[in-house]
């Protein structure tokens, strides 16, 4: 595909270099050279210096011809406008990167497709939907509903009480019959290997294991997980930034006891006049002394939302010490991802990342409605839609040729999600679930395609 990227930030980056790495053809425009230069030299993408709402300049990146224009600059107004001006000289299809969440919260009434957008994008609302959803599921540590929850992704760490550590798949799945989940990829702990499970795949203590399972099957995968649900009533959010602001507004409507802590006095005024439920404190979180005097150790969760990922790591484990069950922190650097699991926090968040997993779909081949990658490991969960003359329609699933290295996770079936086994039958209209390593995705999606 060519695809154009307004904007080389943090998001911008991350996103031409996943893209970069599937040889897709990728231009780059900034208005910063240095942001230019690093990318040009780290990246194998053209780059173009300038203004991306510029008639010549995306005339010089054969915007016409473009499948995709992600516009994901600093500016949301820069980003409506770059994607109004690139459908209007013929891109295929445009995302814009907004700030504002009323935007997100009402796109269906402002017809953005009418105005040349086919998409809007926040990754602050959408990290702070990610944490919520992991609040839900306190006792894991990554989680991702399928079809409002017809389906869904969970992630954790055997523990040493896990009643399946050393069975196989297959004899686990004797030992407890009639379970309502499957797992569908596993990283062995100390390690970046990551391997899709078959039956004669072992269970071992500190595994990373991948899961996906229906409604009834959640309550199952506590029990056996060694894990245990808490009910969280009490969250202490440090940062005020937009998804602090977001997740104290949405946690204070669900009747949570929010505190807030943001050191900058005139943004927390701000903040306490916008959230009259959320208690807004102005002090300095990083200050231990000031996370005690606000009772940090009656916290159920602890959350660190600031501009920094360092201060976001060191206040989780300062929250970690005080045994404060479940802490969050928002991360930028990808490396941090193996770290957290050696020392103790619950779960790191990027929302570079989940912009990326939300954006993805539209490269991929098929029809794709949800994808997302599972962190830290390096394996997709794609979501398609099963079309008629789809290769996998009317076949057995024992019988349809899946790549080792994928597996078919589940099957929502009028909105019914159904852990699929050998003997099922794909048929028209089914979503189907499948978690793949990166070699095989594009033998998965002329499956579908």
């Amino acid at each position: 595909m060519k695809i154009i990227i307004a904007g080389a930030g943090e998001v911008g980056f991350h996103l031409a270099k996943l893209l970069s790495y599937e040889s897709h053809n990728i231009v780059l425009i900034d208005i910063d050279k240095q942001r230019l230069a690093y990318a040009d030299k780290h990246l194998d993408i053209k780059t173009l210096y300038g203004d991306s709402t510029s008639l010549n300049l995306l005339s010089d990146a054969n915007v016409s011809h473009t499948d995709l224009v992600i516009a994901v600059t600093s500016s949301q107004s820069t980003n409506i406008t770059i994607c109004v001006i690139s459908k209007q000289l013929g891109a295929r299809k445009t995302i814009a990167r907004v700030s504002n969440p009323e935007f997100i919260d009402c796109k269906d009434k402002l017809n953005i497709e009418q105005l040349g957008i086919d998409e809007m994008i926040s990754p602050e609302h959408l990290a702070a939907d990610e944490i919520m959803l992991l609040l839900s599921q306190s006792g894991f540590s990554d989680t991702y509903d399928f079809d409002e929850g017809a389906l869904k992704m969970i992630g954790f760490n055997l523990s040493e009480n896990a009643p399946f550590i050393g069975l196989t798949v297959e004899e686990a799945a004797d030992y407890f019959p009639g379970l309502h989940f499957m797992p569908i990829a596993i990283q062995r702990h100390g390690t970046q290997y990551t391997l899709i499970p078959r039956g004669d795949t072992k269970f071992y203590k500190k595994d990373r294991v991948y899961f996906v399972t229906d409604t009834s099957g959640v309550e199952e995968l506590y029990k056996l997980s060694g894990t245990s649900k808490r009910d969280i009533k009490n969250v202490m959010i440090l940062g005020g930034s937009n998804i602090g602001r977001s997740l104290s507004k949405q946690l204070s409507e669900q009747k949570f006891k929010v505190k807030l802590i943001e050191k900058d006095e005139e943004k927390a005024l701000e903040i306490a006049d916008m959230l009259p439920k959320t208690l807004v404190i102005n002090a300095d979180g990083h200050n231990v002394d000031v996370l005690e005097d606000e009772h940090i150790s009656e916290m159920d969760a602890f959350i660190s939302v600031t501009e920094n990922s360092e201060t976001n790591i060191m206040s989780c484990l300062v929250a970690n010490s005080k045994h404060v069950p479940k802490t969050i922190a928002l991360v930028e650097n990808m490396d941090y991802f193996q770290l957290s699991q050696s020392i103790g926090i619950n779960t790191l968040v990027n929302k570079k990342l989940i912009a990326a997993n939300n954006i993805f779909r539209y490269i991929r081949k098929g029809d794709i409605v949800a994808l997302t990658k599972l962190n830290n490991l390096n394996a997709e969960l794609l979501e398609f839609v099963v079309k008629p003359d789809s290769k996998i329609c009317d076949g057995k699933i024992a019988d349809l040729k899946i790549p080792r290295t994928s597996i078919i996770a589940g099957v929502i079936r009028d909105k019914e999600g159904i852990i699929a086994l050998g003997n099922f039958v794909i048929k028209e209209g089914d979503r189907v679930l499948i978690c793949s390593l990166p070699e095989s995705i594009h033998k998965v999606e002329k499956l579908f395609a």
